[in-house]
């Protein structure tokens, strides 16, 4: 049998028979379960504001939309992020017709505060920090630096689900404003896909409900459940978009839900025995070995000599292997940041991702040690 990269474990039975009562009531849109997910999900993590969408990617673009909005930001503002994380990130930042800079990444694969002040301009007015497979990296220090220079914080959280430091999640720590999580196909949360948005502010929660539903100021479940002659009227506030999620990823985000630390258990019982095997092993850089913190460990990752050998090797032995992610300024329309990141470039290009999903077996996790070990030499 092969081993997938990644693959996500459903609870079926429990998944079908919350999505059968959805279907029983006749309600598989907005509402119904997206407000039951919302309020469990604020319950678990601590954050005061929580809207339901359809995928993280959409939630960075009403971040950043919402922020700009709510401070001025003028066309051609700056805002600063990672080049080692998916497109979905800096796109968020050109969809508002703001530059996306991007500063270099540390050991965790996290942004590195030394460089981001660095990157800092009388233009600059935001930074996303990408929890980069779950891990907090220096975010602290992130923190202090945004409320330094009076910048607006937007934590992308994609891979975090799950992720605490001294029990308490990151997304929630004062200084943050807009954190935005992700339940796509494979993340430690699987459902369809969608998302959640968390604002630290209740004005912006508020425009952030409006703004995903095109703009309309009262949703269809809010007028469903409301009193009076005049509940179906609505008025248009915003020219929004049709960001939102729906009853039937929600039933399935909330039996996911009730599994996730023990998922997240597992996952780091499974880094556990990576670390240990691959310590001894010159040839090889463990990214984040030892991690202290809580970690969802939503990717495990090493620096290798040659990637892609190492992937074919792998193949002949039925194990796949990813890669997670290609340095962003090498792609066309960000090329203008070409030779702005070093070190995020260098690690790039030897970065290979190791199967981690709930799948996986402890004898597995050996024989991929052994194949991976017997190779990098």
């Amino acid at each position: 049998m092969s081993i997938q990269v990644l693959k996500p474990k459903f609870e079926i039975d429990e998944c079908l028979e919350k999505v059968r009562e959805c279907l029983e009531k006749g309600w598989t849109g907005m509402g119904f379960k997206t407000v039951e997910f919302e309020e469990a999900w604020k319950k678990y993590t601590g954050h005061p504001h929580a809207y339901y969408i359809n995928s993280d990617t959409v939630g960075l673009h009403l971040a950043v939309k919402i922020l700009k909005l709510q401070n001025g930001w003028q066309d051609g503002d700056e805002i600063i992020t990672t080049p080692i994380t998916f497109v979905s990130t800096p796109h968020s930042i050109l969809y508002e017709n703001l530059h996306a800079v991007f500063a270099d990444v540390d050991e965790y694969l996290c942004l590195d505060p030394v460089d981001v002040e660095k990157k800092i301009t009388n233009k600059t007015k935001a930074v996303i920090f990408v929890g980069y497979g779950g891990r907090v990296g220096r975010l602290e220090e992130i923190v202090a630096l945004c409320k330094k220079h009076g910048l607006k914080l937007i934590l992308d959280a994609a891979h975090m689900s799950g992720t605490r430091v001294n029990g308490v999640t990151p997304g929630a720590w004062d200084g943050v404003d807009v954190t935005v999580y992700s339940y796509q196909a494979v993340k430690n949360l699987p459902t369809g896909d969608s998302g959640m948005i968390c604002f630290a502010d209740a004005e912006n929660d508020s425009i952030c409900r409006k703004m995903a539903w095109l703009g309309i100021n009262k949703d269809t479940y809010a007028r469903t459940t409301s009193q009076g002659s005049y509940k179906w009227k609505y008025d248009v506030d915003y020219v929004g978009y049709k960001y939102n999620g729906n009853a039937i990823m929600a039933a399935i985000g909330l039996v996911q839900l009730n599994y996730l630390d023990r998922d997240n258990a597992r996952r780091r019982e499974i880094v556990a025995r990576y670390n240990k095997g691959f310590e001894k092993n010159a040839k090889i850089q463990i990214v984040g070995a030892n991690y202290p913190d809580e970690c969802s460990y939503h990717i495990y990752e090493l620096v290798v000599p040659d990637r892609e050998a190492l992937l074919a090797e792998l193949a002949t032995h039925e194990i796949y292997g990813g890669v997670h992610y290609r340095d962003n300024t090498e792609y066309s329309m960000y090329r203008y940041a070409q030779g702005t990141c070093p070190h995020a470039h260098k690690v790039s290009q030897h970065l290979i991702t190791m199967p981690l999903h709930m799948w996986l077996s402890d004898e597995e996790v050996d024989e991929i040690i052994r194949v991976v070990n017997n190779f990098v030499k």
